[in-house]
């Protein structure tokens, strides 16, 4: 019997545990021509607000040892054209479509839901309380339990889809923060966003992002968002889905060994556009090694070690 890797969640059937996060993979148009979407469980959109963003300015992008560091700021179209533009391509997707939604206040996020929720093409609601790289929103809601209470209960009341919570982790405990969302009604946690750092350019004397600090992601991370995700999987009982540093599949393994139920690949997708049909591969043929039934039975195991 062939090693099963999809995945049953939030009511919906994963070919995969594999979804490209938010911020890497553009609305879908991006890799069409590079990627087997069939390959992959989902992809989440990069982030809607209500109006348009420029975002920072250049340079908003540095390389640095296993890393990227970012400083885009959510540039993006807005909601009415992502509605009028993007939105149309979604059922040429042959997997599901998550839109990532960011705000600068309460309103904005619920704006943004109600306007979104009619629409079948959209498999789930990633709610963004994390980006370090804007001076409104983002996380400065992600770094404050009541406030992220009150903004999933909120979205609660009004979404017809579900509504996962992409965390910070950028915070002294984010199993509080975890807790807050699940407490409030969230159905799941994106566990974890970007990590806050910087580079310095010698020459010049002067940091490298204009915007001085951006979000650091790549394999660096990886043991960082890993430790994130096993604190996580202790403190609450909503599924996981884990980001962090995963470009291989011995990555999503340690990931749902930690208790992640799906796993986010970014960063990787820019060096190798076609790196997550390598990742189905070598979980098929490790799986098959393994004699394994379903990967999901692997969910949690490093906690019972």
């Amino acid at each position: 019997m062939p090693f099963d890797i999809s995945v049953e969640l939030f009511g919906q059937k994963y070919a995969n545990p594999l979804v490209m996060a938010s911020g890497t993979f553009g609305c879908g148009e991006v890799y069409k021509d590079f990627l087997d979407y069939s390959k992959i469980g989902a992809f989440v959109t990069k982030a809607v607000t209500m109006e348009p963003r420029a975002g920072n300015k250049p340079q908003r992008l540095v390389e640095t040892p296993s890393g990227l560091l970012n400083a885009i700021g959510l540039q993006n179209e807005g909601l009415k054209t992502f509605i009028e533009d993007k939105l149309p391509n979604f059922e040429n997707y042959s997997c599901k479509v998550w839109v990532n939604i960011s705000g600068a206040s309460f309103e904005e996020y619920e704006h943004i839901v109600t306007e979104l929720n009619p629409f079948d093409s959209i498999s789930v609601f990633e709610i963004n309380v994390s980006c370090p790289n804007v001076a409104h929103g983002g996380m400065n809601f992600g770094t404050s339990c009541n406030d992220i209470g009150q903004l999933t209960s909120s979205l609660k009341k009004i979404s017809k889809k579900p509504i996962i919570i992409k965390l910070t982790p950028n915070v002294t405990n984010i199993a509080e923060m975890a807790i807050s969302a699940e407490q409030a009604g969230a159905d799941g946690l994106t566990v974890a966003n970007t990590f806050l750092g910087m580079a310095i350019d010698t020459e010049k004397r002067k940091p490298v992002l204009d915007n001085v600090t951006g979000g650091l992601s790549g394999p660096a991370i990886k043991p960082l968002a890993l430790r994130c995700v096993y604190q996580v999987y202790k403190a609450v009982k909503i599924p996981i889905i884990a980001c962090g540093g995963i470009s291989n599949h011995n990555d999503v393994l340690e990931f749902i060994m930690a208790g992640a139920s799906l796993v986010q690949i970014g960063t990787a997708v820019f060096k190798y556009p076609r790196c997550p049909e390598e990742i189905e591969n070598g979980l098929l043929k490790w799986g098959k090694a393994k004699n394994l039934n379903n990967i999901s039975e692997l969910r949690g195991v490093a906690h019972d070690a």
